[in-house]
């Protein structure tokens, strides 16, 4: 039987591979509607009404958002206009620089912001020091992010 690390671990992998068929959804969805921020609005559109009723199904309490915005920091709202920004980027990037590319450059930029936020313990994050390990990890992302690059460069050229 597997254990709750290998479940979660195998539920952050099929998360992880929505993401270059959500880049490709969208930005297909950003020419057939003229223009990429109508796409944004759409597919943020399509989150709250899959959201909504999942909510109302396990009947999810109503949140206060006043004590919420009242007692809580200034970046608890960051990640509505975080989720713009990926969206935005994504379906007009990937089509430009490849699935593979755009998710390895995502996944670069992931990991560089995750080491900082580990490292100092921020937003809420438990503190755990950056280290040879995971930096040489993010030395490995950024290879392979050089490699794809260059592998598509090569094929293009």
């Amino acid at each position: 039987m597997p254990n709750l690390g290998s479940s979660l671990l195998a539920a952050a992998l099929v998360a992880g591979a929505a993401i270059p068929f959500q880049a490709g959804a969208n930005a297909m969805l950003g020419r057939l509607l003229g223009h990429p921020l109508w796409a944004t609005m759409v597919s943020l559109a399509v989150s709250v009404a899959l959201a909504v009723p999942v909510m109302l199904a396990f009947k999810v309490p109503v949140p206060s958002f006043a004590t919420a915005a009242a007692t809580g920091p200034w970046w608890i709202w960051i990640g509505g206009a975080a989720g713009v920004v990926y969206v935005t980027a994504a379906l007009l990037l990937a089509p430009k620089m490849g699935a593979a590319s755009f998710v390895v450059a995502v996944i670069g930029g992931q990991m560089m912001a995750s080491l900082v936020i580990d490292h100092f313990g921020l937003m809420g994050f438990v503190q755990r020091p950056a280290g040879l390990a995971r930096v040489a990890g993010l030395v490995l992302i950024v290879m392979g992010l050089v490699v794809t690059q260059w592998a598509s460069a090569a094929k293009a050229g």
